[in-house]
């Protein structure tokens, strides 16, 4: 039996890629929702539904019983019987193995070297936004289940394929499934790393938000700022608009071209990507970082530090404007860890604190700025909040609170991790590697029994909600093998 999937694997290598090609082609970003008369509400817009729609008429094509749970989420399953030789059924079981992936994508970016969506196959490689996260994954999942249903497997306990849609955002898709459907027994998220998730950490999305009182000075005016994509990505381009008001009309100002002079030596003395452009009466700032997932800001650069760390060698007549710079220098700057900001927690099961600024907004009138905070597994959201709040009321900063998603933790020596590495062990020959736990927040937190098992292979770089992202084919078919043992082990007959 085991051969027989195994070598069917090999066989839909083409298939498998071309699948996740045309996948990776739709532009599946959370979007507004819409009412539409055929098809209902769409909850997450046209891209994330055609998305769903897509692996859903795939699985019927392929012989899988499928849902769609009123746009909000579907499934795609098969099993969940016990029969005799003849194949008549003897039973049939109310458990079911859960693999929760998600079909949305984080917003594609800048400095693409292929286009974003093209789902392009070169290198050896499936290039896009979403091929490594979730939706490479997602497709090495179902042909493992279909090389399983096609080699003639009946698993003991249904296996379903649970499509998830706003993963990267708000999750009330994955809420609304389970308001309607039972949740799985068991299983796994395809969403992490290899070889196996036995916990992750808290995350909390909040805003550190400032009114602006009014200037009546003369002199240089930072007007604006914005940038950023989302909360769990390290911002890679931010812009600023600064004004000289003491300026006549027409007249040269020597401020912006001190900025210009700064600009050149700033990038010089640090190698980070800054310019200066004249719009009119204004001068626009520009910064480019390098984006990263939130999880691991550090593999990153922040547009916004950069910029932030730029502006403050100037003096601002907005007073509040420039005292918010000072602050963000002094006590987030480049640092990922909290420390400074009096959030840098630390347990022993989990290490530290981890701390991404996402996104800014700034006016003259306010600012807001969206921090991600990870923190560890046997701590809580309100330690982190009451570590910040002395220095942020020093400031006269308030807190807006947004989404909190508790941590999770399950023993490294629990029956489903030790059977999940051991079929990684076999199926790699890696015996080196240990079970660990995450900053990243996966759907195992979605429902009970699940953890977070691959894609990503110890050693291999974070592709996830970066430029040129990618997933090997080689790697993508190993997956699939890896997935395949794994429903096997946990849900052939005793």
């Amino acid at each position: 039996m085991q051969m027989d999937y195994l070598r069917l694997i090999d066989e839909y290598r083409s298939e498998m890629v071309r699948t996740l090609s045309e996948l990776v082609q739709i532009r599946s970003v959370e979007e507004d929702a819409v009412e539409t008369e055929d098809k209902g509400l769409l909850p997450f817009g046209y891209g994330v539904q055609e998305a769903l729609e897509y692996l859903l008429y795939k699985g019927r094509e392929d012989g899988f019983d499928t849902e769609n749970i009123d746009n909000y989420g579907g499934h795609i399953e098969f099993g969940g019987c016990t029969l005799y030789e003849s194949g008549e059924t003897i039973s049939v079981s109310d458990e079911v193995m859960g693999i929760l992936g998600h079909l949305d994508v984080v917003p594609e970016g800048d400095g693409w070297d292929f286009e974003p969506y093209s789902g392009a196959v070169a290198d050896g490689r499936v290039y896009g936004r979403g091929s490594s996260d979730d939706k490479g994954p997602v497709i090495a999942a179902y042909y493992a289940m279909k090389a399983l249903k096609d080699s003639g497997f009946v698993p003991e306990k249904k296996v379903r394929l649970i499509l998830g849609l706003d993963e990267e955002t708000n999750w009330k898709g994955m809420e609304y499934y389970f308001s309607k459907v039972e949740p799985p027994t068991f299983g796994f998220t395809p969403d992490s790393d290899f070889p196996a998730i036995h916990g992750e950490k808290g995350i909390i999305v909040f805003q550190i938000a400032k009114k602006f009182g009014k200037n009546m000075d003369k002199g240089l005016e930072l007007r604006s700022m914005s940038g950023g994509n989302a909360p769990n990505m390290v911002a890679d381009s931010v812009r600023a608009v600064l004004r000289d008001s003491s300026v006549p009309s027409g007249a040269s100002s020597a401020s912006y071209e001190k900025i210009r002079e700064q600009a050149a030596l700033y990038r010089a003395e640090t190698g980070h990507r800054i310019s200066v452009r004249g719009i009119g009466k204004n001068l626009e700032i520009s910064a480019a970082g390098v984006s990263a997932h939130g999880a691991t800001p550090e593999k990153g650069t922040n547009a916004i530090s950069i910029l932030m760390d730029f502006l403050g060698r100037f003096n601002f007549v907005n007073e509040d404007a420039a005292e918010f710079i000072e602050f963000y220098n002094r006590f987030i700057g480049f640092e990922t860890d909290g420390k400074r900001l009096g959030c840098g927690l630390w347990d022993e099961p989990s290490g530290g604190t981890i701390l991404n600024v996402g996104q800014i907004e700034m006016d003259t009138e306010s600012v807001t700025l969206t921090v991600n905070v990870r923190y560890p597994v046997t701590l809580t959201a309100e330690m982190v909040y009451d570590g910040m709040m002395p220095l942020l009321n020093q400031y006269n900063l308030g807190v807006v609170k947004g989404k909190d998603q508790k941590p999770i933790y399950l023993a490294a020596d629990s029956p489903l991790i030790t059977t999940l590495m051991d079929v990684y062990r076999e199926r790699t020959g890696d015996y080196e590697s240990r079970p660990f736990v995450i900053g990243g927040g996966t759907y195992a937190r979605a429902c009970d029994g699940i953890v977070a098992f691959g894609a990503i292979f110890p050693g291999d770089p974070e592709l996830a909600h970066q430029k040129n992202e990618f997933i090997e084919i080689d790697k993508l078919v190993l997956t699939a093998k890896i997935y395949a043992d794994a429903i096997y082990r946990l849900t052939k007959p005793e």
